[in-house]
């Protein structure tokens, strides 16, 4: 069994992107939790970042065991969905798809169709294609750089969800394009935070807060005494400032940023997060927060609102049920920002579940 590193008293991730703000009220109802339920923290590197659980349960040995359960399964996800890792299922897959349909795990498969649905629905703003693109700028391995005009130019007949070709039946990927790489980058946290609460409440978990990097989150139920998980975002320019409170419970939070990784050239902030229908970083955003009922939508959602923008992301949202959203945008000069909440058309939450989303209270 994995040696399990408790955090408890510490800061619940070592991230920017949310922190927990409920520590206060959990100190104060100590004793009515533990009468309740034991307590357990646990955290594990994988995926390149650091994976986070805060665990409510009978007993501290079967949350324990439970948590080792959960990170083994990211771990094998890590070892199979890796474009890091050159005996990755991906990377075979990004070997050999343009020479011959490459035959694949159900589950990664149907995370590769999903992948592709989004493609399709967004009209390519999310793309998991994108992996040349990150490696043109710099993003893959690298400190960032500025690919010259001709050179996108050329990168972008490699780039595209439409050169992906699904085999249903026989679970096969092919590709009709040389050079094209899939990069699960943008969905992948989402998947295995979804996979963490289900091992979770299958092994007796009666609430549970799971944290991929701190950018995917998944509620399951909530902490006694409490209505669900309350969540501070980061301001959208200062990561020692809170902003928005998200209240969850039996739902996901998910947030991208242009402030993750970023490089600076010729007076200029290039983000992380690029435009497949481009080729070049996304521009004019800071921040996307999005709620849903399974991570790894709102994973890839959270993405695909950065690209989108403000404008866009309303029209994306209607075709959709059951989510939220905000978007922040740089307004004026100086360190100002525009906040646009938005929301499905239709929203029905079971009598288990909260997304709840406020502003902080102005000083």
């Amino acid at each position: 069994m994995r040696k399990i590193e408790n955090h408890f008293g510490l800061p619940l991730t070592r991230r920017e992107f949310l922190t927990l703000a409920a520590a206060a009220s959990f100190a104060a109802r100590g004793a009515v939790a533990r009468a309740a339920a034991e307590r357990f923290d646990a955290s594990h590197d994988a995926m390149g970042t650091l994976f986070t659980i805060v665990a409510y349960g009978p007993d501290r040995e079967s949350l324990a065991r439970a948590a080792n359960a959960v990170f083994d399964d990211i771990d094998r996800l890590d070892a199979q969905m890796s474009n890091y890792k050159a005996e990755s299922e991906l990377s075979k897959i990004n070997r050999d798809a343009a020479r011959q349909a490459v035959s694949v795990e159900t589950r990664l498969f149907d995370l590769i169709a999903k992948a592709v649905r989004y493609s399709e629905e967004s009209g390519g703003a999310f793309d998991i294609t994108v992996g040349p693109l990150m490696k043109a700028w710099g993003f893959f391995r690298g400190g960032g750089r500025v690919p010259t005009r001709a050179e996108i130019a050329q990168v972008m007949k490699r780039v595209g969800y439409r050169h992906i070709h699904l085999e249903r039946e026989s679970h096969q990927v092919r590709f009709d394009a040389a050079g094209l790489e899939l990069d699960l980058g943008g969905i992948a946290k989402g998947y295995a935070v979804d996979r963490a609460a289900e091992i979770l409440r299958a092994r007796g978990a009666v609430a549970a807060l799971v944290s991929g990097g701190a950018s995917s989150i998944y509620a399951l139920g909530a902490p006694p005494g409490e209505r669900g998980w309350r969540i501070h975002l980061r301001d959208p320019y200062e990561k020692g400032k809170a902003g928005d409170i998200v209240r969850l419970k039996n739902y996901s939070l998910a947030v991208s940023g242009s402030f993750d990784k970023f490089f600076e050239h010729g007076g200029k902030t290039y983000c992380h997060i690029l435009d497949p229908r481009s080729g070049r970083p996304v521009e004019g955003m800071l921040m996307t927060a999005v709620l849903a009922p399974l991570a790894v939508d709102s994973d890839a959602l959270s993405t695909t609102l950065f690209v989108l923008g403000a404008v866009n992301s309303r029209v994306a949202l209607k075709s959709r049920a059951h989510l939220k959203a905000v978007i922040y945008e740089p307004s004026g000069r100086g360190r100002h920002f525009r906040r646009t909440a938005m929301k499905s058309d239709e929203i029905v939450l079971s009598a288990e579940s909260v997304a709840e989303l406020e502003e902080p209270a102005k000083p």
